[in-house]
């Protein structure tokens, strides 16, 4: 089986460890590393239609990385590096980093009933069932209570049953915030107190929990989200250090966690998978959530567009801060949309120049079809569609036809004898 996964993991342009490419920046002081964007061939014009579009959607804050050095730091209206905002449920994701180092320094087992932690008479169900529901179960959005009614309350009699537990997909608040009990149940720390020690200092975060109503909501100024991106871009290592030194735990965590919504891992957010749920509906999608983004990105997302998303193909995180942009609860379109605008950055639409002239892939976008030229002999050409599956293509000529293919963003993985590397291309 770590055979399979490894091979699913090369095929995609995935790695275990991106760290060592990385740049951190200092865990004190305000110093960042930064790269410009006309290094990476961006232009201007489109840089400031995508800020154009940040802020005509309400953002307060966007900043991308790239290999962990900003390209992108943009406010808006009143809005500096210093202010705060929430993260909403952005925040879970942050949570459920932190149950992987409980269950690591042997505080904890997801697999674990949560009434070994709450006590029996947590919700309001028969006994027999409420012993069914794990940690893994509040982790995943699995526990199958009833979310119908008030889905951020935590009191027993709202935790009431619908399906027992791993066989219902359902985004819950209630469940998972009682994560937070669990967590101070286990170690003796609450929620804040255990994230201070065991992630903000050894990677200089700042930022809290706080309790609004039932919900528990991560407030923070927007390079502290952004350092928390750059921890996940680095499986959970910080410059050498492992803040999660647990590398099943992250895979799991950014990978499907069960079949019911496979678009969804420990309390995160993925892309690239063949079907996919949102918040208040049981309906299944199918499909990638975000077409134009690479199919290996995995994402941390909360209400009113609070976003990370990071992008391990091309070591990319990008974070967004901000008022409500007239989504729902998780804003996968919206998210798809400044994937978009990101994409169209290249200031040349018609040749597109790779890894030191090694490619030239053109037009990209097109629709009609991509000439591929090499200084290397190619041994093979593959082509992966937006949900991350095989679509099979002719190469002749150097040539592929993309004119049947629908519209999106795509995959081309080309082998030589030197390298195999992966690259984007939009089909119009």
């Amino acid at each position: 089986m770590k055979k399979v996964i490894l091979i699913i993991a090369i095929l995609f342009g995935v790695h275990f460890s991106n760290a060592q490419n990385l740049y951190f920046p200092p865990t004190t002081g305000n110093t960042w590393d930064t790269i410009n964007p006309s290094s990476l061939n961006w232009c201007q014009e489109r840089i400031d239609n995508l800020y154009n579009y940040l802020d005509n959607t309400n953002s307060k804050a966007f900043i991308l990385l790239k290999d962990g050095k900003i390209v992108l730091e943009k406010y808006f209206g009143t809005f500096t590096q210093d202010s705060l905002h929430v993260w909403n449920s952005a925040g879970k994701t942050l949570t459920g980093f932190a149950v992987g180092i409980a269950q690591k320094q042997g505080f904890l087992n997801i697999n674990d009933t949560t009434s070994q932690y709450l006590g029996q008479g947590w919700t309001s169900l028969l006994p027999q069932k409420e012993e069914k529901i794990t940690i893994l179960n509040q982790l995943t959005m699995t526990s199958g209570m009833n979310d119908a009614a008030n889905a951020d309350c935590t009191d027993p009699n709202c935790l009431t049953y619908l399906a027992d537990a791993g066989t219902r997909w359902a985004y819950h608040n209630g469940p998972y915030t009682l994560l937070d009990t669990v967590i101070e149940s286990a170690t003796g720390q609450n929620l804040n107190a255990f994230i201070n020690s065991r992630i903000k200092a050894p990677t200089g975060m700042t930022g809290f929990f706080y309790q609004f109503g039932y919900n528990n909501v991560f407030i923070s100024k927007p390079r502290s989200m952004a350092r928390f991106g750059l921890l996940m871009l680095a499986e959970g290592n910080w410059n050498g250090t492992a803040v999660l030194d647990d590398p099943t735990y992250f895979y799991n965590m950014t990978h499907p966690s069960q079949s019911l919504n496979p678009s969804y891992g420990y309390l995160t957010w993925l892309n690239g998978q063949s079907s996919y749920m949102v918040p208040q509906t049981q309906i299944q999608f199918t499909g990638s959530p975000m077409p134009n983004a690479n199919p290996s990105v995995y994402c941390a997302l909360g209400k009113n567009g609070q976003m990370i998303n990071v992008d391990p193909s091309q070591n990319l995180v990008f974070i967004r801060m901000g008022e409500s942009d007239g989504n729902s609860l998780v804003t996968t379109q919206y998210n798809d949309t400044i994937w978009q605008k990101i994409n169209q950055l290249v200031c040349t639409n018609d040749v597109t120049e790779i890894s030191a002239n090694e490619f030239r892939i053109y037009p990209n976008p097109s629709s009609e079809y991509v000439t591929i030229e090499s200084k290397l002999d190619i041994e093979k050409i593959e082509l992966f569609n937006p949900d991350g599956k095989l679509v099979t293509v002719d190469f002749k000529d150097n040539k592929i036809v993309v004119s049947s293919l629908k519209k999106g963003i795509y995959w081309i993985k080309i082998q030589t004898q030197k390298s195999t590397q992966t690259f984007p291309l939009s089909v119009q």
